[in-house]
């Protein structure tokens, strides 16, 4: 039901964007909330995984760290429009290339699912395109990919790589015009 609703939440604001108004604001805890002079430019699905490697910390105790996230994402009607990866990274298929660094992050309302992110971003990079503006991100609607369990990243299993499905809709913010 969360996934039909989310699919007509995401038609209505395609309709938005091309009648040529801003695309409407996700509801979400005010910590995750983007700056009130940015607008929403473009939502999307990403489906993937979050890439855990087994290595000692700083502590020489083995655990799971985050490698990089591998995801693809898609618009309403389920094409592929751009891809996430490591930094974090997002490139839209214009070229237009954003990375980013969070900045507020609040435990997901499943607690099977990674949290919710507001990112900054920090660089632009390749073409002129959807992403040159883009200032906020937000990351909701988790699904999946926590770590695997601490008890699963021993002496025997250091420096091994294990991809946990996740998915997520990202929301991308750029100044008011």
């Amino acid at each position: 039901m969360h996934r039909k609703r989310l699919s007509v939440a995401i038609l209505f604001a395609f309709a938005t964007l091309a009648s040529g108004q801003a695309l409407p604001r996700p509801d979400v805890p005010e910590k995750l909330a983007a700056p009130p002079n940015e607008q929403v430019v473009l939502s999307a699905q990403a489906t993937g995984s979050q890439i855990y490697v087994c290595k000692a910390g700083s502590d020489g105790k083995p655990s799971w760290s985050l490698k990089a996230p591998e995801a693809e994402l898609r618009d309403s009607q389920g094409a592929v429009i751009g891809r996430h990866s490591a930094g974090p990274a997002w490139k839209y298929k214009d070229g237009s290339e954003i990375t980013a660094k969070s900045v507020e992050r609040l435990n997901a309302p499943e607690s099977a699912s990674i949290q919710w992110l507001l990112l900054t971003v920090i660089d632009h990079s390749g073409k002129k395109g959807v992403f040159t503006h883009v200032t906020s991100v937000q990351r909701i609607n988790t699904q999946g990919g926590l770590p695997p369990a601490d008890a699963d990243c021993n002496a025997a299993t250091l420096k091994t790589e294990l991809k946990i499905p996740y998915s997520a809709d990202y929301y991308f913010y750029a100044p008011t015009k």
